[in-house]
């Protein structure tokens, strides 16, 4: 029960700053840095260079020695880089700052996801994931209001907070955080290049040895090479294509927009959670595909829009049904992943995103620059549009689950 209330608390924390943070990211890097819309395509795809080349080793790191000094050591990472990021408003500075913080997210991405699976086990495992992805969603809310009322004293201003909340989160997790689900390697295999290889190799053939995780990976690539490009480009159309209402700033509606989305992603995340048997990993490939086909149609819609509030609703849209898709990935992996390889393959999985990333990122800020926001935006739409037969075969390659007795919530949030 510790460990279920101290990853809910992690991902309310890391939620809330990461709203904070970055709800007016880009409007700061746009105006403050004065970044145009290639360089705000490089900088993500910098970042995602460094996902890349750290995710494996560090999730290897964190199957030998631990998964609890993984996760806090790449939270006081994170809020390292962002705090540069905060207080040096340069190209190079910012190039910097997400280079750290992007070492930062490798340490927790996987580390966090296989540490609560070991704690609270893997039957119970992907109700946590979901609830807890719920609860960030609702301390999301909390720090885009903050993001939006810290920004009057300055740009900077919600960037620096959140900086230091990272950095409290993980000398707080120094003290609270437990560990009892892991075994780690023996002394002697931890230090030996040779063993981190033979880890990352066990679970590269994991991996290679299921045609439904290998599809599972080729949507994940699919929807991959449009993020970068949506993550980037989606406020730049507010401010470039479609406009605002005259009443309140860019910053305010980005803000309002924001809010909207997450309790709209609370919800139908919580639809989804009573919908769909997240025990089951063949339904939560279907339901996988009928989101990401959902999402071009709202992807192409938001990109062709010439009104503000139809331009909102598509934005709101694609933001809910992106949410909602990475508890499912994480269920998914949950029941389809050995525990001695778990944070391994969830970074490899992690590694093809960022590898989806940096490729895609580039072309599409290019094809904003040269031709149109819109353009790249349908482009991106199109780039999703294999993910939905790729999601759908992985269905089919799933075996047919064994009956096994329904778990207790009683057993993951008490009597």
């Amino acid at each position: 029960m510790r460990a279920y209330v101290t990853y809910l608390v992690i991902r309310g924390v890391a939620a809330f700053a990461g709203a904070t943070a970055f709800t007016l990211n880009l409007v700061y890097q746009a105006e403050v840095a004065g970044l145009g819309p290639l360089e705000l395509v490089l900088v993500g795809t910098v970042l995602e260079a460094v996902c890349f080349v750290a995710q494996v080793p560090t999730g290897v790191l964190a199957d030998l020695y631990s998964r609890r000094l993984s996760v806090i050591v790449g939270y006081l990472l994170i809020g390292a880089g962002i705090m540069v990021e905060g207080l040096v408003p340069a190209f190079a500075a910012i190039l910097v700052a997400n280079v750290v913080w992007g070492v930062g997210a490798t340490f927790v991405d996987g580390a966090q996801e296989a540490w609560v699976v070991d704690e609270v086990g893997a039957e119970r495992a992907p109700d946590a994931l979901v609830r807890g992805s719920q609860v960030a969603q609702a301390s999301s809310v909390a720090g885009i209001v903050a993001s939006v009322v810290l920004a009057g004293a300055g740009l900077n201003v919600p960037i620096v907070v959140a900086a230091t909340a990272w950095l409290v989160l993980g000398l707080v997790l120094v003290v609270v955080m437990p560990e009892r689900g892991f075994t780690p390697a023996p002394p002697e295999e931890r230090g030996s290049w040779r063993s981190m290889r033979g880890q990352a190799l066990t679970a590269v053939r994991a991996t290679r040895g299921d045609p439904a995780l290998m599809l599972l990976l080729a949507a994940l690539l699919c929807t991959a090479f449009a993020g970068e490009g949506l993550d980037r480009l989606t406020q730049l159309h507010f401010l470039d294509d479609v406009g605002f209402p005259s009443a309140g700033t860019p910053a305010v509606w980005f803000g309002v927009l924001s809010v909207a989305g997450m309790f709209c992603a609370i919800g139908f995340t919580e639809l989804i959670r009573r919908s769909v048997d997240l025990a089951d990993p063949a339904r939560l490939a279907r339901a996988l595909a009928v989101l990401q086909a959902a999402c071009v149609g709202a992807i192409v819609v938001f990109a062709l829009a010439d009104r503000f509030w139809l331009a909102a609703a598509a934005s709101v849209c694609v933001g809910l049904l992106r949410a909602a898709a990475g508890p499912l990935v994480g269920a998914w992996l949950a029941a389809r992943t050995e525990a001695a390889t778990r944070a391994t393959v969830y970074s490899l999985v992690s590694q093809v995103d960022a590898a989806g990333q940096l490729v895609g990122g580039p072309p599409l800020g290019l094809t904003a620059e040269r031709l149109s926001i819109r353009a790249a935006l349908l482009g991106a739409a199109a780039i999703i549009v294999p993910a939905v037969p790729f999601l759908v075969g992985a269905a089919r390659r799933v075996p047919i689950p064994s009956r096994r007795p329904p778990v207790d919530r009683r057993d993951v949030y008490g009597p």
